[in-house]
């Protein structure tokens, strides 16, 4: 769908696709369930490829709370004892662990890929709503080169289906941006519903609070643009925005027991108080230098091209908004821009679309009469490069980039299994493996802890123990019993091999991690070390 002018015909063609429409395009609705189709079996075998730990939030905010609530244990991060964090995203793989349990399939392999399988559902409709969107603010063209960027994209095949609560954030994100009529041209407002968007905007802003940075933006282009503003802040916003904060508030009341409101201790957390500097902090310029640059990687020149060219001065300014506000934030993550993305990649679809048909932009968005060849050579160099670019890159972090986490935690569910486990030791940074959650066994286990100190320059536990790691054994070995399995990485393993020797304990396996370093020195394998008996 593309956008017009004046035009009683083209009207009616929208209205004819629109999704309210009471007579909807057969071939167009059949092309939508061709994608999403296609869609879903991409992401579910995107789900299975991705085999490496990329940040602790996938398991520890989301599978390991569903995991405490299904089968009463799991552990509670510190976020959780403050109120920081709510239910409403770890609940919806509740009914999936207790599926799998009464189906006999908690195993270890299930265990490991069924929640990331699970996110591959809401990843394909995120994926459909950006090809949706694409189609209705350019038109069918732009939309399959639009999906095909976002679908070879590295960053989004390594991280879109992992079970962080930004990437269920980026769905509702696409879904609800569709449905927005002030980031539409004005002749498509008519048929879209702003009720739809708000509700969507609404559970993205409850599942992480932040995401009201992009909606505050989207929020003032409606209210400058709507002729209904009383309605729209008095029948719309106030009473979708109190239903959903108030069955957020019910749910978070019936898991923890107390009243809470999540939203407003997160925000004071992370922009009051800044408590998440705690955990690093980069420049101001880090998401425009380094951060999205090396997100989108190849697809950067055709991602500025399309916003200089296709003049969709909306969403770019989405793009230098949401990339601007978080710039003042100290502490940054790729992940947190993670929901606008799709969008930046949306206008690499139109410089595609632009390749393929040099007429298109000249035409202003009309495709060319001219004839010209199905895939003039540029176009095949352009996919050859992106496809070139972003595979290796896409199979090697999602294969074998920090992969140790993941094999060590799977390994021990299956010793578990067979009984040979009796409690566990992370002499690691914290968080840095899975935890119940795909041990999948109610045995005692204790990591380090990093709890925010409320003194400034305090050193948390697991620092204390990567800054000298031999007496820290040394005095953790007097005060407590131990265990019959110890994990640690390679760095710290050369340290305490002696000592961990003299303790009775020997290496039982060893996993290989990474190539070179992140955040800490190269931590190139993971070790199991048991106990003898």
């Amino acid at each position: 769908m593309r956008r017009r002018h004046n035009s009683d015909k083209d009207e009616d063609k929208q209205k004819s696709q629109s999704p309210t429409s009471s007579k909807p395009d057969s071939s167009f609705r059949c092309s939508e369930k061709r994608v999403l189709a296609f869609c879903l079996a991409f992401r579910m075998v995107n789900s299975v490829l991705v085999q490496t730990y990329f940040n602790p939030d996938e398991h520890w905010q989301g599978p390991e709370v569903a995991h405490r609530i299904a089968f009463g244990y799991g552990h509670l991060t510190w976020e959780w004892k403050q109120g920081i964090r709510g239910y409403l995203h770890p609940i919806i793989f509740v009914p999936l662990y207790r599926l799998l349990a009464l189906l006999h399939l908690d195993t270890p392999w299930f265990m490991m890929r069924a929640p990331r399988l699970f996110q591959s559902l809401f990843s394909a409709i995120g994926d459909l709503y950006l090809y949706k969107l694409s189609a209705v603010l350019f038109d069918d063209s732009v939309a399959k080169w639009a999906l095909f960027s976002h679908l070879s994209n590295w960053f989004m095949f390594y991280c879109f289906s992992r079970t962080l609560s930004n990437s269920f954030e980026t769905v509702l994100t696409l879904v609800s941006l569709y449905f927005w009529p002030c980031m539409r041209s004005s002749s498509n407002c008519s048929f879209v519903s702003r009720k739809w968007a708000l509700a969507m905007a609404a559970l993205a802003c409850a599942i992480r609070p932040t995401s009201g940075i992009t909606w505050l933006y989207v929020g003032l282009f409606q209210l400058l643009m709507a002729h209904d503003r009383f309605k729209f802040i008095f029948l719309e916003v106030a009473p979708i925005g109190i239903l959903v904060l108030g069955l957020t508030c019910i749910l978070d009341r019936l898991m923890d027991g107390t009243w809470i409101l999540v939203q407003l201790n997160f925000l004071k957390f992370n922009f009051l108080s800044a408590g998440a500097d705690y955990y690093g902090t980069h420049k101001w310029h880090w998401y425009f230098t380094q951060g999205f640059p090396v997100m989108i990687f190849s697809h950067l020149p055709f991602c500025v091209a399309g916003i200089i060219y296709s003049k969709q001065w909306k969403f770019s300014g989405l793009l230098a908004w949401v990339l601007g506000f978080y710039s003042l934030l100290g502490h940054k993550e790729f992940r947190f821009v993670l929901p606008v993305l799709p969008i930046a990649l949306m206008f690499s679809g139109y410089s595609l679309a632009v390749i393929e048909d040099p007429g298109y932009a000249q035409n202003k968005g009309e495709k060319s009469s001219k004839k010209h060849t199905r895939f003039p050579p540029k176009m095949g160099v352009a996919i050859l490069f992106l496809l070139a670019t972003n595979i290796p890159m896409a199979f090697y972090m999602s294969l074998v980039h920090q992969r140790g986490p993941e094999d060590v935690m799977n390994h021990l569910a299956t010793e578990a299994l067979h009984g040979k486990v009796k409690s566990i030791l992370f002499l690691t940074p914290c968080h840095a493996t899975p935890y119940y959650s795909m041990l999948h066994h109610n045995l005692p286990m204790r990591f380090l802890d990093c709890t925010p100190s409320e003194e400034k320059g305090v050193p948390y536990e697991s620092d204390r123990f990567l800054m000298d790691p031999v007496p820290f054994v040394s005095e953790y070995a007097k005060n407590s019993s131990l265990p019959s399995h110890i994990v640690l990485f390679d760095s710290e393993e050369q340290k305490l091999r002696n000592l961990l020797i003299s303790f009775a304990y020997r290496e039982e396996k060893r996993f290989f991690n990474a190539h070179f370093k992140v955040d800490r020195d190269l931590q190139a394998s993971i070790v199991v070390y048991v106990q003898i008996r």
